[in-house]
């Protein structure tokens, strides 16, 4: 089977939608399928496809409305050099492309949708099946008016993927209690409602610390905001840190404060590292804590409940010790492969290849 693969770019920089997607592609690589890869400009993911045997193609342009047509030219030539039998559109230029050079090319159009809200537009129904990286996001795409009969779920399976790693031998070195959250510096992220809700218990856990992971043009206002708070050299903004596993490694607990999910790779992989986790009770978040029992809920928008779940860990070692149990137990539904099988398998009914067998893993939601 012939599979491209339409991306936004295939650099390092935290975007879930392309980690998820290269995690894909160099698992159906390995099952022995034809794997091309194509996105705007240059990345620093070229050279781990192309060891694991992805073809990876630069398109020029972006998807930018100015610079469509180039962008759509340089994807029609690459799909008339491959001939698929599959485009896997991660985006939604990418499902409107790969919508419009049908004509003349025999393959059937797959899109995922990786986010909540206006990401999960409804253009991505352009596709001959859609698949929802979280049962959350199926219902929500439902609710926009896309088919039943075209969506399915396909759960992210970040472990055991080659852009992880393996994990080192010791973690990084952090100040203890060592608060860590992963994630673009935005407001969706809930990064101000985390910062408020470390200056709640500060005063009452002066060793605490925050480390904050990753990076973005509105970094600003959240590092203004901590600057104002009187605990505010504890609280360290790290930048963009490709590799985080020394830090989940190190970490006392990890914490995803968002206000929407789609899934939440980070949890996955805080998940693996065993650490005692507290995320807000949104979007995908819940299936990946197993319907909260790898992890504590918390209401979105609410420091106080999120300082609260905190200190809950902090001061009790015996329950900070389950959840890390917890974490780390069960995570075979978490695999690349099985991301990877699944999909197959929606390929194969697209085509008529294969019955419509598809089971959505329940989640029941408790916290």
């Amino acid at each position: 089977m012939r599979i491209v693969h339409l991306v936004p770019h295939f650099d390092n920089r935290g975007n879930g939608v392309v980690n998820a997607a290269v995690d894909l592609a160099c698992s159906q690589a390995r099952l022995g399928m034809s794997v091309t890869l194509a996105g705007v400009g240059e990345g620093s993911f070229r050279r781990l496809l192309e060891s694991e045997g992805v073809t990876v193609h630069s398109v020029p342009g972006t998807s930018a409305p100015r610079l469509f047509s180039s962008y759509l030219f340089g994807v029609r030539r690459v799909l008339r050099n491959c001939r698929p039998d599959i485009v896997h559109a991660h985006m939604v230029p990418g499902a409107v492309i790969g919508r419009l050079l049908r004509r003349g090319l025999r393959y059937k159009l797959i899109t995922s949708v990786h986010s909540s809200g206006r990401f999960g537009t409804r253009l991505m129904s352009l596709g001959d099946r859609v698949v929802c990286v979280s049962n959350y996001l199926a219902s929500e795409m439902r609710e926009r008016g896309v088919p039943s009969r075209k969506i399915r779920v396909v759960h992210n399976g970040p472990l055991g993927s080659p852009r992880l790693p393996p994990p080192p031998s010791a973690g990084h070195r952090l100040n203890h209690p060592a608060i860590v959250t992963i994630g673009e510096p935005a407001s969706h992220k809930g990064l101000g409602d985390l910062i408020s809700a470390f200056s709640l218990l500060a005063d009452r856990e002066p060793n605490a610390h925050l480390y904050i992971l990753g990076d973005s043009i509105g970094r600003s206002q959240f590092e203004r905001q901590a600057q104002a708070s009187p605990c505010s050299e504890r609280i360290i903004f790290c930048g963009f840190v490709a590799d985080p596993t020394a830090y989940l490694q190190s970490a006392d607990i990890f914490v995803l404060a968002s206000h929407r999910e789609g899934f939440g790779l980070a949890l996955a992989e805080a998940r693996k590292s065993g650490c005692a986790i507290v995320a807000s009770d949104v979007g995908g978040i819940p299936e990946v804590l197993d319907g909260g029992s790898a992890g504590i809920l918390v209401p979105a928008h609410s420091p106080e409940r999120l300082a609260s779940a905190l200190l809950e860990l902090i001061e009790n070692p015996t329950k900070r010790d389950f959840f890390r149990m917890k974490a780390a137990s069960n995570l075979e539904w978490l695999s690349c492969q099985r991301t990877a099988t699944e999909t197959l398998t929606v390929y194969n009914e697209a085509w008529g290849r294969a019955p419509a067998k598809h089971r959505e893993r329940s989640a029941t939601v408790t916290g």
